[in-house]
């Protein structure tokens, strides 16, 4: 009789010793080719309340984390100002994995080698759970905001770019 062992990443290690309640989902066929919208429709989610994890250098060079739903873009400038910087610009996917231990498409807020300043969008208020990367491509969590407070100090904020609204 063999056993199934299930992969747990750093994130979920941590969620665990911390006595935090999660759901693991997964998807196998992921390759790092797909966008976070296709993502989450194959595992059956609200793209909504699925966040990407983007990470950030500020002008004065600190490092911020962005969660936003998977269908929005980040707003530069309002993510500058919310976190005071005059400007701030992606960091480079290949200074991604030194800096937070994660790869482009598989970075986790949580288990970062340092714990940076997070925002996540304010339309996570919304959801009792919200869904971000388990820290390995195709690997999400599901987490209660609060929850994730416990472990990833973070602030709610506007900050991603408006919808075009159409005239009639």
């Amino acid at each position: 009789m063999s056993k199934e062992k299930k992969e747990k990443t750093n994130a979920m290690r941590i969620l665990d010793r911390a006595k935090v309640s999660y759901v693991h989902h997964s998807w196998e066929q992921a390759t790092g080719q797909h966008t976070g919208v296709e993502l989450a429709k194959a595992l059956g989610e609200n793209p909504e309340q699925v966040f990407k994890t983007l990470v950030t250098v500020g002008k004065s060079g600190a490092h911020y984390v962005f969660l936003v739903p998977v269908d929005k873009e980040l707003d530069l400038k309002k993510a500058a100002d919310i976190v005071g910087e005059k400007a701030i610009g992606m960091c480079k996917a290949k200074e991604l994995l030194p800096l937070t231990g994660y790869v482009h498409g598989g970075c986790s807020p949580i288990g970062m080698k340092k714990l940076f300043p997070t925002v996540i969008h304010e339309t996570a208020k919304a959801f009792a759970v919200i869904l971000f990367s388990a820290g390995k491509i195709g690997h999400q969590l599901e987490v209660a905001p609060a929850d994730l407070q416990r472990i990833v100090p973070f602030q709610f904020g506007d900050i991603v770019v408006d919808s075009p609204h159409t005239l009639s």
